[in-house]
């Protein structure tokens, strides 16, 4: 099962990515590249350890209005 924020491997030739949507059949992927584009989900593989890496990273001078 595909989540948005997932990354993602493209099977033929091993390109990263991350999930923006999800539907039926595909995914909508943000590439390394950032090319962006519709794939069937039989061609994409989660990558598990690298979406628990992902972080988001802000500067310690930020305030957020809800901290």
């Amino acid at each position: 099962m595909f989540h948005i924020g997932d990354c993602v491997v493209f099977t033929r030739d091993g390109a990263r990515g991350i999930v923006l949507e999800v539907d039926d059949h595909s995914c909508h992927v943000l590439w390394e590249d950032y090319f962006v584009s519709w794939e069937k989900k039989e061609l994409l593989k989660v990558d598990k350890e690298l979406t628990k890496k992902q972080t988001i990273r802000v500067s310690s001078n930020i305030s957020h209005p809800l901290s």
